[in-house]
């Protein structure tokens, strides 16, 4: 079943009822993907989904309060790594497999300080670390594309998650085509108050001091694009350095979102990583 159609999931714990959506062989340690800044469930790339699932048990999760999820975004990152491994927990996953691009990226590297015995690899793409370069402007930037955006009559997606050339144009174009192929179990939008929690919270992870994770001995690979617009390349070197037992893939002509971009490629390459 493609990603397209994939119904979603619900489980709750506590207070809390966290949306999901599964796929893949269940019979394997899965592979828990956290999203960006104001994304649900419906903005995971169908492509890069359906690349992965037939190697891999995926657990795509709409954090507190976006989405299906009920309750509401935390005030802090650190607030929503929490909830993530609270998500973990009423799943009982005593391993898992931890992905997260862009806000993602950033949530799973304060759940991989909370729960390391647990993350078996880990996979930061176009990420920073806590008070990385710039990470504390992305309200900034987020808010001048969307301006350049609606002067333009163009999805504000298009300036921050691709380049600007022939290719990086093609390759937004087609990724917004898949996103918007699904049609029924659809998920809910994310909330404005919602959105702007998130913001809040990442300007204050932009200004925190930096983790130490250099005891950390897990895998970890590190992706970005050479352009990414939203979380500058440079903070992926930072990482590689952070993390003892790390490897960095960049990718040519690319930006933020250069794991959609190169989905096939990135799906090959997260099986033979998680598989070393």
């Amino acid at each position: 079943m493609s990603y397209i159609d994939l119904p979603l999931k619900f489980v709750k714990t506590g207070k809390m009822t966290y949306a999901y959506r599964e796929a893949g062989p269940t019979n394997q340690r899965p592979l828990v993907m956290l999203h960006h800044l104001s994304a649900t469930l419906d903005n995971w790339d169908p492509a890069l989904i359906d690349a992965l699932s037939p190697k891999v048990h995926l657990l795509l999760l709409d954090n507190a309060g976006v989405g299906a999820s009920s309750g509401q975004v935390p005030p802090t990152l650190q607030g929503a790594a929490r909830h993530v491994v609270k998500f973990i927990q009423a799943l009982d996953l005593e391993e898992i497999d931890l992905l997260g691009i862009s806000m993602g990226g950033m949530i799973a590297q304060e759940v991989a300080a909370l729960i390391p015995e647990r993350i078996k690899h880990l996979i930061l793409a176009g990420t920073g670390p806590r008070g990385g370069k710039g990470i504390d402007q992305v309200t900034r930037e987020t808010n001048k594309f969307m301006v350049k955006a609606l002067l333009t009559g163009k999805n504000v997606k298009e300036y921050l998650f691709f380049t600007r050339t022939l290719r990086g144009k093609q390759a937004a174009k087609e990724y917004l085509k898949r996103i918007k192929s699904r049609g029924q179990q659809k998920d809910k939008r994310i909330k404005v108050s919602s959105y702007l929690r998130q913001l809040r919270a990442i300007h204050a992870w932009g200004q925190a001091p930096t983790a130490d994770f250099s005891a950390w001995r897990q895998p970890v690979l590190i992706v970005n694009g050479d352009h990414d617009a939203m979380v500058l390349t440079e903070n992926s070197y930072v990482l590689e350095k952070m993390f003892p037992n790390s490897q960095l893939h960049i990718y040519p002509d690319a930006g933020h979102m250069s794991i959609f971009q190169n989905a096939s490629d990135f799906a090959a390459r997260t099986v033979k990583f998680l598989q070393a």
